[in-house]
């Protein structure tokens, strides 16, 4: 079931964002598909950009979020620093977890890699629900995270 959502998902997004470069358009319909076809299961689902030395909040959907992460602080923060994804079955149990919302249990973090290798953005994902993101999430969400990459950067 969610191997076929994610399939889904990937042949919706790219049809959806083909042709477009512009950057918040592209990046806010896709936090939009993901919520509406992985539903509840993302309680927030969005992006933060590259600026500077810190990710700056992008488009998204969900509840408030924070504005700003400094590399390699909390799950996103980390996720840019290694320049590799985070699965995180605990938010609690991350060393230095920003808690944007205390409703948040579980976090996914993807980063977004340009043609050069730089990271310009990270994909993170939370669930209100423990355990809720393995192997299966990172795998499809690294796809995720390329196709948007591909057609923006």
């Amino acid at each position: 079931m969610k191997q076929k959502r994610y399939e889904d998902l990937l042949q919706q997004l790219q049809g959806l964002i083909a042709g477009e470069t512009n950057v918040t358009s592209v990046l806010a319909n896709a936090a939009a598909l993901m919520r509406s076809i992985m539903g509840e299961r993302f309680f927030w689902v969005g992006f933060y950009l590259v600026e500077g030395d810190q990710l700056v909040l992008g488009p998204f959907q969900g509840s408030i979020a924070c504005y700003r992460i400094k590399r390699g602080k909390g799950v996103c923060g980390t996720a840019w620093e290694q320049c590799c994804s985070q699965v995180v079955s605990d938010v609690d149990q991350f060393p230095g977890h920003i808690a944007c919302s205390s409703l948040s249990r579980s976090e996914i973090v993807v980063p977004m890699i340009d043609s050069n290798g730089i990271v310009r953005a990270v994909l993170d994902i939370d669930s209100k629900e423990l355990n809720q993101f393995d192997d299966t999430d990172r795998h499809y969400l690294e796809q995720v995270a390329q196709l948007i990459s591909k057609t923006l950067w």
